[in-house]
């Protein structure tokens, strides 16, 4: 990868994109990395370009992803492959970009895996909070 291209990736953002991908809130989170994290302090992590590699560990491990998508994606530079891909396949073949039909959607894909994974973390959220609920009943008895 040259310099430029590094430069480029905001480790802090990306990490914002897939915790939105995964529709997971900084409140949640912050939950999640432990008791010296809270929702301002998520906010302000988004914000850094470049992330210390113990905390970008413990993030990809809490939203299930490898580090290295963290550290790695480039928005710009996907974008620019999908659209030269899409430009290239159309001068080969002739067709314009309206005739273009991919068999299937890898957006579609990723969407329902990260569906998938939102329905556990609810389903986890869900016991949590029944757990807590529990709890407070058996403390409110005594």
């Amino acid at each position: 990868m040259t310099n430029s291209a590094a430069r480029n990736i905001h480790q802090g953002r990306n990490i914002k994109r897939f915790r939105e991908m995964l529709g997971i809130k900084q409140d949640a989170l912050a939950h999640e990395m432990g008791e010296d994290w809270s929702q301002k302090k998520i906010s302000l992590l988004e914000q850094k370009e470049s992330i210390e590699e113990s905390i970008l560990k413990q993030v990809a491990e809490i939203l299930q992803i490898p580090v290295e998508a963290i550290q790695n994606f480039d928005e710009e530079q996907a974008v620019n492959i999908i659209s030269n891909t899409v430009n290239n396949s159309d001068h080969a073949t002739g067709n314009s970009l309206y005739s273009y039909y991919p068999t299937f959607n890898p957006i579609d894909k990723i969407v329902q895996l990260y569906d998938e994974k939102i329905e556990l973390y609810e389903r986890m959220l869900k016991e949590k909070d029944e757990m807590v609920a529990r709890l407070e009943q058996l403390i409110n008895n005594k």
